[in-house]
C-alpha cells in the first residue's frame, strides 16, 4: 500500500541518522518528539563542526614565506645579556640572519651590530605613591573606613614604651657625658624614667633644668647658712674674748700691790 521509492538524490537528515544510530523499528522517534530533536540537532553539529584533525591542521601562510623558530637564539641572548627571554627584542626583518647564529659568541656579535636589543626596564613610577604618603602624613585616608586591625595590633604599645625608654635613656647618657647632670642625679632619673615618670623628652628635659635649679638653690641656702654660722660664731667668739678679757681685768685691780701689807 504504501510502497518506498528509491530516490538517487542526497539522503536526508534523518536517514543519515538512522544510518549512523541504528535504533529498533518500533521505537524509532515514537512519542518522544524531544529525542528528535536533539538527534536532529546532535547531527547538525556534527555536519558542522570541523573533525579534530582538520582544527590542529595548520594552513599555510597567505604570502607563502615559512615562520623560523628562534627560540633557541632568544634563550642564549638572555643568557648572554643576563636577563629574561621576554627583555629580548629580535629584529624582524634579519630573521635570516638571526637564525643562523648558534653559539654565544654569534649571539655578541648580533648584540654589537643592533639586531638583537635588549629592552629597558619598565618604567614604574611612584609619584601618586608618594603624593598618597604626603596626604597620610598629614591625616588624610586614615579615618575608621582604612584601618584593619586593632589599635594595639597597628602600634604595639610595647613597641611605643620601648622606644619612648630608649630616647629618655639615650638623652641621660648624653647629659652625663657633657657634664650637665651628675652620677647621682642620673641614678635618680634613669629610675624615675623606669617608673614611667616622664611621657617624652621634653618633659625630662624640664625635669632635669628643675632639678638643676633647685639644686643651685640648696647650694646657695646652705652657702648662706654657712656663712651666717660662721659669723655668729665668730660674732661669740669676740664676746667671749671680750668677757674674758674684762674678767681678767677685774681680777687684776683685786690683787694686792708687793710692798704693801695686807689689813
Amino acid at each position: 500500500m504504501f510502497g518506498h521509492e528509491e530516490s538517487s538524490s542526497k539522503p536526508t537528515i534523518v536517514e543519515g541518522l538512522r544510518r549512523q544510530r541504528p535504533l529498533p523499528p518500533r521505537r524509532l522517534f515514537v512519542g518522544v518528539p524531544h529525542l528528535v530533536r536533539n538527534q536532529l540537532a546532535d547531527f547538525e553539529h556534527q555536519q558542522s563542526t570541523p573533525s579534530l584533525d582538520a582544527r590542529h591542521h595548520r594552513q599555510p601562510s597567505p604570502t607563502g614565506v615559512k615562520m623560523v623558530n628562534l627560540r633557541t637564539q632568544k634563550r642564549l641572548a638572555a643568557s648572554v645579556a643576563d636577563c629574561g627571554q621576554r627583555k629580548i627584542w629580535l629584529d624582524p626583518n634579519e630573521v635570516n640572519e638571526i637564525s643562523n647564529a648558534n653559539s654565544r659568541q654569534t649571539i655578541r656579535k648580533l648584540i654589537s651590530d643592533g639586531l638583537i636589543i635588549r629592552k629597558p626596564v619598565t618604567m614604574h613610577s611612584r609619584s601618586r605613591a608618594r603624593e598618597l604618603t604626603a596626604a597620610r602624613r598629614i591625616g588624610r585616608h586614615r579615618g575608621f573606613g582604612k584601618r584593619k586591625g586593632t589599635a594595639d595590633a597597628r602600634m604595639p604599645t610595647q613597641v611605643m614604651w620601648m622606644r619612648r625608654l630608649r630616647v629618655l635613656r639615650r638623652l641621660l647618657v648624653k647629659y652625663r657625658a657633657a657634664g650637665k647632670i651628675d652620677k647621682h642625679l642620673y641614678h635618680e632619673l634613669y629610675h624615675l624614667s623606669k617608673g614611667n615618670t616622664f611621657k617624652h623628652k621634653r618633659a625630662l628635659v624640664e625635669h632635669i633644668h628643675k632639678a638643676k635649679a633647685e639644686a643651685a638653690r640648696e647650694r646657695a641656702l646652705k652657702d648662706e647658712m654657712d656663712a651666717k654660722r660662721a659669723k655668729t660664731k665668730a660674732a661669740r667668739e669676740r664676746r667671749q674674748e671680750r668677757i674674758q678679757t674684762k674678767r681678767n681685768q677685774m681680777a687684776g685691780d683685786e690683787e694686792v700691790p708687793a710692798g704693801e701689807e695686807p689689813q
